[in-house]
């Protein structure tokens, strides 16, 4: 039910959850409403699971929730256009679910925000719930909205650009990479939240001048290191899907401009980049878990604005071995000691 669908496939092991779960009674099933920016997989009615879902309803199960029993699912699909989510939110109010869930695209969550202040609303991954307005803090959201986040943004990326210095004692250039349209982003209310000015304080913190680089596409990769090449950039930071999407080519530049690199998932070390700081997938797991406890008691009367958003307990930092041999780096050893994994 959400974009990080495969993190779940451990999550059989985990049947203890399901100690001391009642199967909820009433006269008519709950009706539970989803957002997705993605393709409609199939044509199915709201008593059906589709493949993917299987492991986000096998813990629902746990909890006594069973589709065509006394849950139904009401599907709506952006098709991949944007535009299309404020009125799949607002057609979801209009069917008047009882919980909206959010995948997590930005826009969806907005969206939905936007559409009710009264439904509650469960999101996955959102990057700036506070910022955005979805919630009021993360410890008591206050709104009608809570869920899972990957991190508090401005801790993390400070964390990041530590270990950025660490591995990169003498840089003073930082180029990030930036995957979407703009550092700004939408609120709720209306207006955008522009990040920049705290990532470029907490850069320049650390001794950094910052410049970003927006990319678009995987397609702008060598637009963008030619950017990052012609200003002397003596490290990189970056993260966003369009950068996912081109990591390959984004960790063969950076060290064949032999340039420190940090980023926010492991699969960019796994690659040959530097270095990553970021959930592992047996924290996912534990998230998506704890997503379902919220779903299942929200349905049973739980007010989303007394339930903290769930953040992960940890990170994992893993490092790059062979990368730094070939950039010729030293690495501090208390870094070392720190790594979650040391890639040989």
């Amino acid at each position: 039910m959400s974009t990080r669908r495969d993190a779940l496939v451990a999550l059989p092991l985990l049947c203890a959850a399901s100690l001391g779960a009642q199967t909820p009674r009433g006269d008519q099933p709950k009706r539970l409403g989803l957002i997705d920016i993605g393709s409609a997989p199939q044509k199915v009615s709201p008593n059906q699971v589709l493949e993917d879902e299987r492991p986000f309803w096998a813990l629902m199960k746990m909890k006594g929730w069973i589709v065509g029993d006394n849950i139904l699912v009401e599907r709506l699909y952006g098709e991949w256009k944007v535009e299309r989510l404020a009125g799949l939110a607002q057609e979801l109010v209009r069917r008047r679910v009882d919980v909206i869930l959010c995948d997590s695209t930005e826009e969806a969550q907005i969206a939905a925000a936007r559409a009710t202040r009264s439904i509650p609303i469960v999101f996955d991954g959102a990057f700036l719930p506070e910022e955005q307005g979805l919630i009021d803090s993360y410890a008591r959201p206050g709104r009608n909205s809570t869920g899972t986040t990957m991190y508090t943004w401005s801790e993390f990326s400070a964390k990041r650009l530590e270990l950025v210095r660490a591995v990169a004692p003498d840089a003073r250039r930082l180029s990030w990479l930036w995957g979407g349209d703009a550092l700004s982003f939408e609120t709720v209310a209306g207006g955008r939240f522009d990040m920049a000015p705290a990532l470029e304080a907490a850069a320049n913190a650390l001794g950094f001048e910052t410049r970003f680089h927006i990319v678009r596409t995987p397609q702008d990769i060598d637009r963008v290191f030619a950017e990052v090449t012609a200003w002397r950039a003596q490290a990189i930071s970056a993260g966003g899907l369009p950068v996912w999407d081109a990591r390959e080519s984004v960790v063969g530049l950076a060290l064949r401009h032999r340039i420190p690199s940090a980023f926010s998932h492991r699969g960019y070390a796994d690659a040959g980049g530097l270095l990553s700081y970021g959930v592992s997938v047996g924290e996912l797991e534990s998230l998506q878990v704890r997503r379902v406890e919220y779903i299942d008691r929200i349905l049973r009367g739980g007010k989303p604005a007394d339930l903290p958003v769930i953040q992960p307990s940890r990170y994992e930092l893993v490092v790059n071995l062979r990368t730094a041999k070939a950039l010729g780096l030293s690495l501090p050893r208390s870094l070392l000691q720190r790594a979650d994994e040391l890639i040989q």
